[in-house]
Formats: structure tokens, C-alpha cells, sequence
């Protein structure tokens, strides 16, 4: 068993992973002034209040009066504390304080914001509600510093959690400063104009800055175009804004300059939206809030070139005042700057430079207040109607990103049936049921769960019901009902109570999840602010005054090319055609190396590798050269051919650029990883000289990694100007160190192997030195090709904060310990061997410890190796242990998902220094980064670097009989004692015998020979018994009788393997006291030019004989002592003489064909023939071919006769040779040919009646012999042998 190395822990520090998780989130200088404790009381108003002692103006911070805090009537989430600040501020922190004196405090809160009281936003971190750490008692003060301050006048304060003993209790403090800025107002058909003091302005910078708010998803916020077709367009496309760019192209139909990228998503949400546009040449920054996208136009210009003006708003048409191309922007901008220029502080202070049309200088805030549906179940809205009106009109706008959803339902009087409006696949669909009638339909629309505002309008008057969509009349649809339609008093929206006896309403369909506003009840506007009240109505799990639409798709946490799609809740990956799978695509479905294909027991091949796993570099395609010794990676470029190159001079080089068909950092990743990388450079010229050595300037040259320009050239050293033979001294003239700058009339070349990895891959070549008479020249760059994977046994490292993997392999004896810990104030990640059949990865990322645990049927503390990969996103937690199930562990739709670790990273046990883990760790990847474990091994004590014992978990792919040999970073297969070779053993080493080839293997000694056994001995051959013979072999021929292996002794014992005249095969066993024993498997025609292997094992007295891996035979031996062994021959044994004349007989055609494999226990003689002629004991004699026999399986082979012919192995004619004689119109010959014919016909059938008769007489005296005197069975021998048919009184077969 081996020692575990493991027996300290490891500290790697993570600097991905160090976010830090701090109380103080931002910093603004001057900007903290307390801004509640001035306000008078009335600017305190809250959801509810317990008593008037209660109310909200008591609940400034450290305020005593009334009861010493605001509490509402009843503590649920419901409730809220709103602040009105009396204007826009600028809002950085806040504090808070339980009801004094009390029990009553919030452990938990969120906050709100909003410019109007309506329409409010609540306040995100990381991308998701942020919920803040309350108080743990009544008067002590926590606050807060915010990571992102808010603008607004109105804050919200909303208890989520608060003290189990008590009520929800507060006071509050809001801390910031005065916020100023110029604002301007579009109402849809208003712009602003900046005209320039020239006519043409010419930019190669541009700074763009603004905020703007809208309930419009379309409309223009700026252009400016020029006459040479340059044009610049800010524009809201269905809520998200594009930005579109052309430089310098007069001619836009014929060219592919025009640049449109496009960023954010529902900004047609009423709040504020920043936008900053730098421009610098060709490089551009655009981003929109938060998101940034960098990005370079297209075209040849650096410019942006804008004639006369910029327009703000819309797009004006020249010369029609109040007319425009597209659909101007309706809402507000803030602080509109423009190459540092504040327009809209131009347009107040009416400046002439600026053209105002129509615009106001204060934002007009449309009162319309939103509701959220939140749960899939058990939200609805209940509104009131006016019952039996003839008719019915609702109307109402919404937004999701669910396809199937109810968003009406309601229960028409009169007994005129139900009427539901409701999403199915992304259709609305309308539906009237009644008891009486067929029911009617109308569906419309497609689509419809794209995240953007659509508008429902149902009418019926009478029997006529109209569907309208979006407000487009010209696609209504309408449907008849044989009864008319009357209106009800109940309106459901988004879904039905639980009680369906109250309600009676029904949802054929699951509950919608999404926004609704401006609805409308027979032709009625709904204040749902009343229903907030609970003065109207009734409602189950809504946010109201709040659209919650987030778009989960931005930022885009789909990796590597996957496409991001949503529900409300959650979000989806597609990986198709990615090279990933997982939830978020995260995962590479490739090896990061050959080495790693080779350890899944793969041959060469072409593979894609992905050299840093889930980080950003995609797969490349590479070809993995699987030798015995080295697994070689090859990279090929698009010119690996010898290319010849004439009439290149200084003044006109020859370039030739190579392309790899991958990016630089993919190149570089692998040669990076790898121990060794090379690339062969070869130069063959007449007249054209290399490097111009000794000391000129170099005639040619090659560029490597990062463009930079080399002047050594293939077998020598950087920084070093000579090739190879410089470096030897052995080049043709000694006064030159390359062969090729001797400048001969004659060919000669320089050749040799660029192997220093930081200047590969070679990425171009000149050449400028073919240019005069009689020069010429032709190079050849081959493949980049590397070895070695240095990450494969050890590597380590985090990457990211959002999505982190984790893969290693492990070994152990131990019954626990801890494989790694990271930990931050509040998070951590760790993943632990529990106990001898349970890995445990667990987390915490602020919503409390997950735990993912795979549990093995067996035990995995077994000293093997195992692999662990455990994965958290945004989606899920995963964990796989070996090929076990994966455990998967969803995660919350809304929650805090960044890692906030800013602690050392410890590998092999936990900060606390306990639970270390005791065994080997390597291949240690996060996120394909790596960390050297070795080198942190060496200075760390109790820890070593290096893990012996591989073979103990990949012994198993070494085959037919290749040793598993420990290497101190991996092992190999020694195929010395194997028949086979490769890296795992496992290729054929055949070859093609000719009529007349012998291959011998002598033993030196008779095998096996005892240490102090005296070679002149006779006790020797007593001694050297062989106690079991392990015989395999595969053969192919046509040819029948063949002698295929013959074995002798000392002792003129013998094993023979021949095919006899009619394809059976017979096993021969000549023993001293057993006598002759004969083997014939006669299933079949084996010389038919099929591949067959043959196993023949025998232990001690038990014979066993396999055919094609099917059991043939089972014989016990009375007696055996094979002893002494002479000699091993394959094909024609050429001392035959003291061969037994059966032996004899197929020995004279010996064998025709193909063996591949042979394998006499530990020896391989048809190996050692061709790898290892002078060196083995081993005689050749004849043609020997290597050739591979599977192969000539599969070719054509154009006729089946088994007739001998040397000229061919298979028994084929030479088609080539011309037929002579073929036809006579000579009658004469013609008779002879028949005469003889005839002749032989009769000749044959009286032999093979002599042949028959005594064959009888024979078998019947053998049989009775065989009786009568068993002690004589060796006593005679038939004269005439036919291998097919031969019985003799002297030996024994068995036919199976």
C-alpha cells in the first residue's frame, strides 16, 4: 500500500477570489448630511400604524416621544416606512433603530426608491434585491454606506424580517446631499438642435453623456449625419438601445462600414437610465448603466465627419419643420453632454447655437401606478364591475416573460357563461364558455412573453366580441356567440383565490407571473392605489406601485456562446454547438490535453482539446501521437509542404504567413501547459544564403509569438545567429555556421528544431536571397508539436466570482479530511471527504450554507485514484464524484450569488489547521487556471510533492500482458514481455511469410535452467521442466496443409500448430509418456482469409484450446513433463530431419500468409524477428514483411483457390500476365485435350478406390489393436500421411 503524502495542508492564496465583504460600500466626499432628522413629521407616512403612539412621524433615529418608533398594525411584509425628502437628493447611506424601550426591532429590510411616489424601484446589489442586516435590539444603530447611491425624492424602508419575541419597530436616518441637475422634457414630437459654428465638424473623439427616463419602448435620443454618408444615431429599439455608427463611406449601398451594437433591456421602465458614449478613432466604449460593451467600427475612416448640426429627440426632416424620419423620443434627459458641451443648459439660457422646439425644462411624471404578479400560484387580483351591462369592455397592458399565464378571468350574468383571456405558448388567446353553446375562440398574437409592454382590448356589444391587440385596430379579431353578452361584478387578473366556492373562478391554465397597468373596467380607470389600501377590491402576492421585470439574460451569464432565454424566475442555456454543456455552458465537453485522452485508454487520433477547460478560450483541433514513450500534441498550419521560392530580394521579400486555424491564446495555452514544444525549420538552397553568417545581416528570418522577428534558425539557441551545424561544427565551410551561407552551386540545406517555447509558434518566414542567377531556395516549417501536460498532475486556481468549478483527483486511506476551504466573513466554499463512501461540497454565498453530497456503493478511502468536479452558477450547485449520479442542488431565482472570500486558500485542510486531509491531490483546476502544487509542496511542511502508486488506478490499461510501470508524474507500459506494442499494448506486430521464411527462436539454455544447474549437466534437462505453456497467436492464410508453429525439446518432444489439407486445425502434443496426442478443431474452413487467434494454455496437467474466443477443448494429461526446450520455429522449420512425418509433410509448404502476435509465455519471437533482430536469439530465413493482417483482411482478394504458388501469398494469379495458348482453332489439339482429360478422370477415380478400401481395413485394425494392445500404440507408422484423414495406431485424436 502507499504511504499518503499528503500529511499537512497546503496555503495557496486565491486572487480571483478575494472580493471584499464589507459594511462600507462606497465613499462620497461631503456628500452625508442627515436628511430626515430636519423634515416636519408629515413627511413620514407609512403603510399602517399599531396606534397613534405608533405613527411614522416618531420614527426619526433616536427619537423618544409617542411610543419611540413607528409600528404598523399588523408585521408582515406588506408594511413600509416612506420617506418624502421634499426633493431629488442624492442618497449614499442609511441607519436605523428598533422602537425604544421595546422588543421590537427589523433584523432585515429592503429599500425603495422613487422621483414621484409611484412607479417605484427597488434597490439591487450584485444584480439582485438587496436585503440589509438590521438591528439585533432596540437602540442600537446599524448603518449602512451604499455601493451605489440613489437619486430620488421618496424612499421606502420595507421590513422582511424582525424580531421573533416583538413586532416590527423602527426609526430611521437618511444620509446624502443636495442633487442638482438640467432636465428636459420630449413629449413625442419636440427636439432639441445644436447647431455648430461651421459647417462641418470633424471628430476623431467623441464624448457622449446622458440620462433619460421613458414609458416608450421606441424613439430617437440623438443623431448627426454628414454629406459623406458619416452618421452617428442613439435610438430605444423596443426597450433597449442601440447605438449606430458609419465613418467616412459616401457610398453606404456598397460597403460593409455601418456598426450597430445594441445594450440594456426595459428601459421603457420610467426610471433613470445613464448612457456614456466615448469614441476614440475606431475604438469605442458603450455603455448603458452599469454594462459596457467595447467595440471597434468598421470602414477604413478615423473620423466622424456631421454637417451643420446635431439633433436631440428625433431625426428632423430638412426643410419641414415638425416633420421626422422615425419615432421621436417621448420622457426626459438629464445632463445631456456633448464633447463636454451642456446642451440642454444651452437651451435654458436660450443660446443661439441651440434650436428649442417644443421642449420643457422639468420632467412631467405620468401618475400610472403598475402592479406585480409575483407567484405562480397564488397571486391574483380581484377588481369590481358593473353587473348585466349589455356588453363588456376591459382593457388593460402587460408584460412577462412566461408563455403561458391567465390574465382575465370573470363570470358573465344573465348566465351567459365565463369569459377568460389567458397566454398560451406565447398566443393570447380569448375564450367563452357557455353550458349551452359551443364554446368561442379567438387567438392572436405571437410571442407575446418577450419582456415588452403589450395592450389587450376586449369589447363585446350584443353578440359581437373584439379582440385587439397592441392598439392595432386593422388586426382585431372578432367572433359571434348565439346569446348575448353580459357583463359580471368580478374581475380576476393573473389568477383565482384557493376557495373556488367563493369565487367560482377558474384557471385552466397556471397563474400568470408578470406586470400589469392601466386597467380598465367598463371603459373605468382602476386606482390601484386603493386596492393597496384595501379600499378596493381584494388582491393575494402582489407588489403594487412596482413593475419586478428583471431580465435575467442581462448580464449574459450563458458561457462561451451560448444563447440565454428566461421565465420569470429563471433562465436557460442553450449549449448546442457550443463545445459546453451545463447550466450556464460552463463546462468544456473536451479533454484539456492528449495526456488526458490517453489516460481514457484512447489511440492517436485527431482530438479537439480545450487547453484551459471552462475558461475563456475555445477547443482547438489538434492530432495526439500516442506513443509508447511520449503523447505527442500536433498542431498543423496551412503550409507543412516543401515550397519552393525564386526571385525574392531585399527590395521584394518572399512572406509567407502561417495560420494555425486557432487564436493566438489558444496556441499559447498549449504550449504553455505543455513541458516541451518544437517546430522543425528547414532551408534547402542553391545560391541563397540563410543567415549570412558570420556577421552579415540575415537573408532570412522567421517571426514567432508576439510578432517578434528571430534571426537563429532550427537547432539552435535564441539570440544566437547560426543553424544547427554552426552549433556541432560540422557545416560544409567552416568559415560559415549555416550550410546554406557557403552559397554553392550545389543543393544543401540547414535543418534542425526550433524548441524554445516562448518564441513558438512560428507565425511567418521571409526570404530574400533567391533573386539571382541560378539561386533558389525551398523551406518547410513543420507542425507545432508538444509533450507533456503539466497541468494534468498538477495545477490549481480560481477564476471567477459568479460561476467557480472545481475538479481534482484524490487518493486516500483516510476515513475524512478537508480536500480545500476558502472562507470569507460570511462565505465560504469547502469540499471534504465526510466519511469513507460520502464527498460533501458545500458553500455559502449569503442565503444560507448549501450542502451537495454524493454518496458511493463502495468505498472511495480504497487508495485509488477518484475525480471530483463540483460547480456553482447562478442556476445550480453540482457535484460529481467518479462516474456516480450527479448530485444537483437548484439555486433561489432571487439572492445574493458573488463569492465575497477574501481569506488564503487552503488545500488539503481548513483554516482552523484541523481535519487535514491525509493522501495524494493533483490535476487541481478552477476554472482552467492553474496553480503549481508542486512547487508550494516543496516549501511546505509535512507536505511532498509527487504521488506515487498510478498504476494502482490505471494499471488496467495496459493489455495483453504490458506492465503498468510507476513514472514520478504518471506511467507507462512496458510491452516487453507482450506481443503487442503501443502505448497500452495493444497494436499487432504481424508480418507477411513467403513460401520457404523461417523464423527461429533458440532458447541459450534449455528453458527454464535453474541458478546453480551446470550446462554440462544432464541433470539440466531433468530439472528444466516447463510447468505451463501460454501459446497465442493469430494467423490468415489461403493455403492449407501450413505448418504455423513448431516447438522441440532436447528430449525430441515437439508442439506443432498446423492446418490440415481440408482447413482444420490440429494441435500436436509428442510427450515421452504420453505419447502422440492430436488436437483437430474442424468447425470450419479455417484458411479462408479471415483473421483467427488462437490460444493454447496449459497448466500443469489442464490443456485448454480457444478459437476466435471460443472454447474448443478441455483435455487432461495423464502425466507431462515437457522438458527442456530446444528451440521455437514459425513458418518452415529447416532442420527437418528428425521432424515426424506428419509434421513432415506440412512442413514442406511451411506457412503462407500472415501472423500476427505470437506469444510463448513471456517470450515473443515475431516481435523480437522485428524489433530486435540482432540482439535476440532469433534466426530469420527467407522473406519476412512487416505487414499488418487486419488490414489485408479487409482488402479485396480476387479469387479463393488454396492452390501453392510462391509468387503469392494468397494463392492469386498475376493478373498482368498474358494468357498464351488460351484458344486453338487446331481441332486436332482439341481432341488431345479431351483425350487427356478423360484419362485423368479415370486415373482419379481408381486411386481414390484403392484409397477408400484400405483407409477401412485400416481404421478397422486400429480400433482392434487399439483393444488388444494398448502397450503398443507407438509401435507403427502409415507410410502414406494424408494431414487430413491420418489415424495410426501409434496416437490419439480428438475432433472437436
Amino acid at each position: 500500500m502507499t504511504l499518503p503524502l499528503f500529511q499537512g495542508l497546503i496555503l495557496f492564496r486565491g486572487p480571483a477570489l478575494r472580493c471584499s465583504s464589507v459594511t462600507m460600500m462606497g465613499s462620497w466626499d461631503n456628500c452625508d448630511d442627515a436628511l430626515v432628522s430636519p423634515l416636519p413629521s408629515a413627511a413620514l407616512t407609512s403603510s399602517s400604524e399599531l396606534f397613534s403612539t405608533h405613527s411614522p412621524s416618531f420614527a426619526k433615529l433616536n427619537r423618544r416621544d409617542g411610543a419611540g418608533g413607528w409600528s404598523p398594525l399588523e408585521s408582515n411584509e406588506q408594511q413600509w416606512l416612506q420617506v418624502d425628502l421634499g426633493d431629488r437628493v442624492e442618497i449614499v447611506a442609511v441607519a436605523t433603530q428598533g422602537r425604544y424601550g421595546s422588543s421590537d426591532w427589523v433584523t432585515g429590510y429592503a429599500l425603495m426608491f422613487s422621483d414621484t411616489g409611484r412607479n417605484w424601484k427597488q434597490y439591487r446589489q450584485d444584480d439582485a434585491v438587496w436585503v440589509f442586516t438590521g438591528n439585533s435590539n432596540a437602540d442600537s444603530v446599524v448603518h449602512h454606506k451604499l455601493l451605489h447611491s440613489m437619486k430620488a425624492r421618496f424612499l421606502r424602508f420595507i421590513p422582511l424580517k424582525w424580531n421573533v419575541g416583538g413586532r416590527i419597530g423602527l426609526r430611521v436616518e437618511v444620509f446624502g446631499c443636495s442633487y442638482k441637475s438640467d432636465i428636459a422634457d420630449f413629449d413625442g414630437r419636440s427636439s432639441l438642435l445644436y447647431r455648430f459654428n461651421q459647417k462641418l465638424m470633424s471628430t476623431f473623439k467623441d464624448v457622449v453623456s446622458l440620462k433619460f427616463k421613458s414609458m416608450q419602448g421606441d424613439g430617437v435620443l440623438f443623431h448627426g449625419e454628414g454629406q459623406r454618408g458619416d452618421y452617428i444615431t442613439l435610438e430605444l429599439q423596443k426597450g433597449k438601445l442601440s447605438l449606430h455608427l458609419n465613418l467616412g463611406d459616401s457610398n453606404l449601398h456598397f460597403s460593409n462600414s455601418h456598426t450597430s451594437v445594441t445594450l440594456g433591456s426595459l428601459l421603457d421602465d420610467q426610471h433613470w437610465h445613464s448612457v456614456l458614449i466615448e469614441r476614440f478613432n475606431k475604438q469605442v466604449n458603450f455603455t448603458v448603466d452599469k454594462h459596457t460593451q467595447h467595440f471597434r467600427t468598421k470602414g477604413d475612416s478615423d473620423h466622424l465627419d456631421i454637417d451643420y448640426e446635431l439633433s436631440f429627440g428625433g431625426i428632423p426632416v430638412p426643410g419641414k419643420p415638425g416633420t421626422f424620419q422615425r419615432k421621436n423620443f417621448h420622457g426626459c434627459v438629464e445632463n445631456l453632454y456633448y464633447n463636454g458641451v451642456n446642451i440642454i443648459d444651452l437651451a435654458k439660457r436660450r443660446k443661439p447655437q441651440i434650436y428649442t422646439g417644443n421642449v420643457t425644462f422639468s420632467c412631467s411624471e405620468p401618475q400610472i401606478v403598475p402592479i406585480t404578479f409575483v407567484s405562480a400560484s397564488r397571486s391574483y387580483l380581484l377588481l369590481p364591475g358593473t353587473a348585466q351591462i349589455d356588453g363588456l369592455s376591459v382593457s388593460f397592458q402587460f408584460r412577462t416573460w412566461n408563455k403561458d399565464g391567465l390574465l382575465l378571468f370573470t363570470e358573465l350574468s344573465e348566465n351567459s357563461g365565463h369569459l377568460l383571456v389567458y397566454l398560451h405558448g406565447g398566443r393570447l388567446m380569448l375564450l367563452i364558455q357557455k353550458e349551452t353553446e359551443n364554446p368561442v375562440e379567438i387567438s392572436e398574437g405571437t410571442n407575446l412573453h418577450d419582456g415588452l409592454w403589450h395592450s389587450v382590448n376586449i369589447n363585446a356589444r350584443r353578440h359581437r366580441i373584439t379582440l385587439t391587440l397592441d392598439s392595432d385596430a386593422a388586426t382585431a379579431s372578432h367572433a359571434t356567440t348565439v346569446s348575448r353578452i353580459y357583463s359580471g361584478n368580478s374581475y380576476y387578473f393573473g389568477g383565482c383565490p384557493d376557495n373556488f366556492t367563493d369565487s367560482q373562478c377558474l384557471n385552466p391554465i397556471t397563474a400568470f407571473q408578470g406586470c400589469m397597468r392601466l386597467i380598465f373596467i367598463d371603459n373605468q380607470p382602476k386606482d390601484l392605489i386603493l386596492v393597496q389600501q384595501g379600499s378596493l377590491g381584494n388582491f393575494s402576492d402582489l407588489h403594487i406601485d412596482l413593475c419586478g421585470i428583471k431580465d435575467r439574460c442581462l448580464p449574459d451569464y450563458c458561457e462561451h456562446g451560448g444563447k440565454c432565454s428566461q421565465s420569470w424566475s429563471t433562465f436557460y442555456c442553450d449549449c448546442n454547438n457550443t463545445g459546453y454543456v451545463g447550466a450556464t455552458c460552463h463546462n468544456s465537453v473536451y479533454e484539456q490535453s492528449c495526456e488526458a485522452y490517453r489516460h481514457q485508454g484512447r489511440t492517436s487520433g485527431f482530438f479537439y482539446i480545450d487547453s484551459d477547460g471552462s475558461g475563456p478560450l475555445g477547443p482547438l483541433r489538434v492530432f495526439c501521437n500516442i506513443t509508447e514513450d511520449k503523447i505527442w500534441t500536433e498542431v498543423q498550419h496551412n503550409s507543412t509542404g516543401l515550397t519552393r521560392v525564386q526571385g525574392a530580394g531585399p527590395e521584394k521579400p518572399y512572406t509567407m504567413s502561417l495560420n494555425y486555424s486557432s487564436s493566438a491564446e489558444q496556441l499559447e495555452a498549449v504550449i504553455n501547459s505543455a513541458e516541451y514544444c518544437e517546430q522543425e525549420a528547414a532551408y534547402y538552397c542553391r545560391k541563397s544564403r540563410l543567415l549570412n553568417t558570420p556577421n552579415g545581416v540575415p537573408f532570412a528570418w522567421w517571426v514567432g509569438r508576439a510578432n517578434e522577428k528571430h534571426l537563429y534558425w532550427g537547432g539552435s539557441l535564441p539570440g544566437i545567429q547560426q543553424c544547427a551545424c554552426g552549433l556541432e561544427e560540422s557545416c560544409l565551410d567552416m568559415r560559415y555556421f549555416c550550410n546554406c551561407d557557403a552559397d554553392r552551386e550545389e543543393w544543401t540545406n540547414d535543418t534542425g528544431l526550433l524548441a524554445f517555447k516562448d518564441h513558438l509558434p512560428v507565425t511567418q518566414i521571409v526570404i530574400t536571397d533567391t533573386n539571382r542567377s541560378n539561386s533558389e531556395a525551398a523551406w518547410k516549417i513543420g507542425p507545432l508539436r508538444c509533450h507533456g501536460d503539466r497541468q494534468f498532475w498538477n495545477a490549481a486556481s480560481f477564476n471567477t466570482e459568479v460561476s467557480a468549478d472545481i475538479s481534482f483527483f484524490f487518493k486516500t486511506t483516510a476515513l475524512s479530511g478537508v480536500f480545500l476551504e476558502n472562507l470569507g466573513i460570511k462565505d465560504f466554499i469547502r469540499i471534504e471527504i465526510s466519511s469513507p463512501k460520502e464527498i460533501t461540497f458545500s458553500i455559502e454565498v449569503g442565503n444560507g450554507p448549501t450542502e451537495a453530497t454524493v454518496q458511493s456503493p463502495t468505498a472511495l478511502n480504497d487508495n485509488q485514484w477518484h475525480y471530483v468536479r463540483a460547480e456553482r452558477n447562478l442556476k445550480q450547485t453540482s457535484l460529481q464524484v467518479d462516474n456516480l449520479p450527479k448530485k444537483v442542488l437548484e439555486a433561489p431565482a432571487e439572492g445574493h450569488f458573488r463569492l465575497q472570500l477574501n481569506s488564503q486558500l487552503f488545500v488539503g485542510g481548513t483554516a482552523s489547521r484541523q481535519k487535514g486531509f491525509l493522501g495524494c491531490i493533483r490535476s487541481l483546476h478552477l476554472n482552467g487556471q492553474k496553480l503549481d502544487l508542486e512547487e508550494r509542496a516543496k516549501m511546505t511542511p509535512g507536505v511532498k510533492p509527487g504521488c506515487p502508486g498510478h498504476c494502482s488506478s490505471y494499471g488496467n490499461l495496459c493489455h495483453n500482458g504490458g506492465k503498468c510501470v510507476e513514472k514520478y508524474n504518471g506511467y507507462f507500459c512496458d510491452c516487453t514481455n507482450s506481443a503487442y506494442e503501443g502505448p497500452f499494448c495493444k497494436e499487432e506486430v504481424s508480418a507477411l511469410f513467403e513460401a520457404g521464411t523461417s523464423v527461429t527462436y533458440t532458447f541459450q539454455e534449455p528453458y527454464p535452467v535453474t541458478k546453480n544447474a551446470s550446462t554440462s549437466s544432464s541433470a539440466i534437462y531433468v530439472d528444466a521442466v516447463v510447468a505451463k505453456e501460454n501459446i497465442a497467436l493469430s494467423f490468415l492464410t489461403a493455403h492449407t496443409p501450413s505448418l504455423l508453429l513448431y516447438i522441440n525439446t532436447y528430449f525430441h518432444e515437439y508442439l506443432a500448430v498446423i492446418l490440415s489439407k481440408n482447413g482444420s486445425l490440429q494441435v500436436r502434443y509428442k510427450l515421452s509418456k504420453d505419447g502422440l496426442l492430436i488436437f483437430t478443431i474442424d468447425s470450419g474452413n479455417f484458411a479462408n482469409r479471415e483473421l483467427h487467434r488462437v490460444k493454447i494454455n496449459r497448466e500443469g496437467r489442464e490443456l485448454v484450446i480457444q478459437v476466435d474466443q471460443v472454447l474448443k477443448l478441455k483435455h487432461n494429461f495423464s502425466e507431462i513433463d515437457f522438458k527442456a526446450i530446444k528451440s521455437l520455429t514459425l513458418g518452415k522449420v529447416t532442420d527437418s530431419l528428425s521432424l515426424d512425418p506428419e509434421v513432415s509433410k506440412a512442413n514442406a509448404y511451411g506457412f503462407t500468409g500472415c501472423l500476427s502476435s505470437v506469444q510463448y509465455n513471456h517470450i515473443s519471437p515475431l516481435k523480437a524477428a522485428l524489433r530486435h533482430p540482432s540482439v535476440a536469439p532469433v534466426t530469420v530465413q527467407g522473406s519476412l514483411t512487416e505487414s499488418s493482417c487486419a488490414s489485408m483482411m479487409e482488402a479485396d482478394v480476387n479469387t479463393a483457390t488454396t492452390t501453392y504458388s510462391s509468387s503469392d501469398p494468397f494463392g492469386k494469379t498475376d493478373e498482368r500476365e498474358p494468357l498464351t495458348n488460351a484458344v486453338r482453332s487446331d481441332s486436332a489439339v482439341i481432341g488431345g485435350v479431351i483425350a487427356v482429360v478423360i484419362f485423368i478422370i479415370f486415373c482419379i477415380i481408381a486411386i481414390m478406390s484403392r484409397f477408400l478400401y484400405q483407409h477401412k481395413q485400416a481404421h478397422r485394425n486400429s480400433q482392434k489393436k487399439e483393444k488388444e494392445y494398448p502397450e503398443n500404440l507407438e509401435s507403427s507408422f502409415k507410410a502414406d500421411i494424408d494431414l487430413q484423414n491420418t489415424v495410426s495406431e501409434c496416437k490419439r485424436e480428438y475432433f472437436i
